[in-house]
């Protein structure tokens, strides 16, 4: 390995704060459902405020930090701007959390019936 990629090689603290970073982005309920929308197809603003039932502002501040965290991406359409989901498979990491969730839900109701 040459000296330079070593250098440019990341460090455990900067991946694990990217990685904070991601999950910060997806602590929102309402950007979740912003990304499950954008799985589906790409839509500007407006529709996803209309679709997932929060204000276009709401909308808006949601999507700046989802661009901001590099999980989806801005692209102009005439006047219009459409947003796209930039990886599917973090669709397919929040449905494997989901999941988790679903497991960890049936547990607790069994402890219940016990």
């Amino acid at each position: 390995m040459n000296e330079k990629a070593v250098l440019n090689k990341p460090t455990i603290s900067e991946v694990t704060h990217l990685h904070a970073d991601m999950c910060h982005a997806l602590a929102d309920p309402k950007r979740i459902l912003i990304l499950y929308a954008l799985a589906e197809h790409s839509q500007n603003v407006t529709d996803l405020a209309n679709e997932i039932k929060i204000s276009q502002p709401t909308a808006s501040r949601h999507l700046k930090i989802l661009r901001e965290r590099g999980l989806v991406r801005a692209n102009r359409e005439g006047v219009s701007v459409e947003y796209h989901l930039t990886d599917y498979r973090l669709i397919e990491a929040l449905d494997q959390l989901r999941s988790v969730l679903k497991d960890q839900m049936e547990h607790r109701a069994s402890l219940f019936q016990s």
